[in-house]
């Protein structure tokens, strides 16, 4: 059988008409699919930190900007539903829960509030300034001020189903959660394409949380349970083994976010010090704002600074609540509050965090007193930062 001989050039032209026409087809049907690269519209921040920390102060600033959707906790409702587990157990449950309310999928609370509800059936709802105005509530407008009192007199007898109205509304969406003690249990969230997820880590002294939370030892007993997987037994942590899991876990997650991260974490994550922010509170919130996208209007720079000039350092009736303080003042209470055996007690379980975020341990009950003695280290001029970063290295 006669063979056809083809010259090669023609085969050469073939191919390459070929190739053309695949690349074109490529190129115009790749237009019409969903780019994974885009970030989705909404952008999420998730305040991470522990209780009594200041985490509630840093949850209003962004709550009472009028473009963001605030809800405070909400992972509290898985943990009172499952209160005989650990705290390494719900991690799931909790972000799972996080993710949700991040899509503005509020359905996630059925399976722990299965009841018909309103908005004050979630756990502290009137902190969010977002549940106080509209479309959730008509009683306020997004560029007020809102109070809790105030909203809980107005507001909780509106549907729950506003929570999911109202957070499609708002450009971001911001939670803060104190259940998380593993950042790697965050790392499914942070590479979803359909979130774009940041970070703030806020921190604080310990000897000052431990002073905090001796204003708290009921509320906190059951919690405390949790994480010491004690099966749904209250504990009051007078041995500060908490405090000491708390200051681990604050570690582990500062370590891992800047200690040879993973190239996803570039740009999202942020450590905030508590006593930073207290003391140059529009500088710090400044910068939190431009790492979460957000503008310092002028009526929040003017409540910021009346909340942060109180005369006084807040009554043991107000640990749970938002009002105006002489807020350096309440960062530096408990060197004058708490004895010096329970500060050493306090530095042996968390000396690890003391040494890593930046604060200076105290050897003497003069050093502790002497309030002229700076316990807060500046910030190092070493200390990780992305721009240095290099996944190369």
């Amino acid at each position: 059988m006669a063979r056809i001989r083809i010259p090669s050039t023609i085969v050469i032209i073939f191919v390459t008409v070929q190739t053309g026409f695949l690349l074109f087809m490529y190129a115009r049907y790749s237009s019409f699919m969903p780019q994974s690269e885009e970030k989705p519209s909404q952008v999420h921040i998730l305040i991470l930190s522990s209780w009594r920390s200041g985490s509630s102060f840093v949850g209003q600033l962004f709550s009472q900007h009028p473009s963001v959707f605030y809800l405070m906790e909400p992972a509290w409702h898985v943990w009172v539903t499952m209160y005989q587990n650990s705290a390494k157990v719900l991690h799931m449950a909790v972000r799972d829960l996080v993710r949700s309310v991040f899509l503005c999928d509020m359905s996630v609370f059925d399976a722990y509030m299965p009841w018909k509800r309103n908005l004050s059936d979630l756990f502290q709802w009137a902190a969010s300034r977002a549940l106080c105005s509209a479309p959730a509530c008509d009683s306020f407008q997004r560029t007020d001020i809102t109070s809790e009192l105030a909203c809980k007199t107005l507001c909780g007898r509106y549907p729950f189903s506003k929570v999911e109205e109202a957070c499609k509304t708002y450009s971001h969406v911001v939670i803060k959660e104190v259940r998380f003690f593993d950042l790697k249990v965050l790392y499914p969230l942070l590479t979803d394409p359909s979130l774009n997820l940041k970070i703030i880590h806020l921190v604080r002294d310990p000897r000052a949380v431990v002073k905090s939370r001796e204003q708290s030892v009921k509320a906190l007993a059951r919690d405390n349970g949790i994480v010491l997987s004690t099966n749904g037994t209250k504990v009051e942590d007078s041995k500060y083994k908490v405090m000491q899991e708390v200051c681990r876990s604050h570690v582990q997650i500062y370590e891992t976010a800047t200690l040879k991260p993973p190239n996803f974490l570039k740009d999202r994550y942020l450590m905030v010090r508590f006593e930073d922010l207290v003391r140059d509170p529009l500088s710090e919130i400044s910068e939190m704002y431009k790492f979460a996208d957000l503008s310092l209007t002028p009526r929040l720079k003017s409540w910021v600074y009346n909340i942060t000039h109180g005369q006084g350092p807040g009554e043991k009736k107000e640990a749970f609540k938002i009002t105006s303080r002489d807020a350096v003042s309440v960062s530096q209470a408990w060197r004058n509050v708490l004895s010096f055996q329970k500060v050493k007690k306090i530095q042996e379980v968390c000396k690890g965090a003391i040494n890593s975020l930046g604060y200076q341990l105290v050897d003497s009950e003069k050093e502790q007193r002497d309030l002229t003695l700076d316990l807060v280290l500046p910030r190092r001029q070493n200390q990780f930062s992305w721009s240095s970063f290099n996944p190369k290295h």
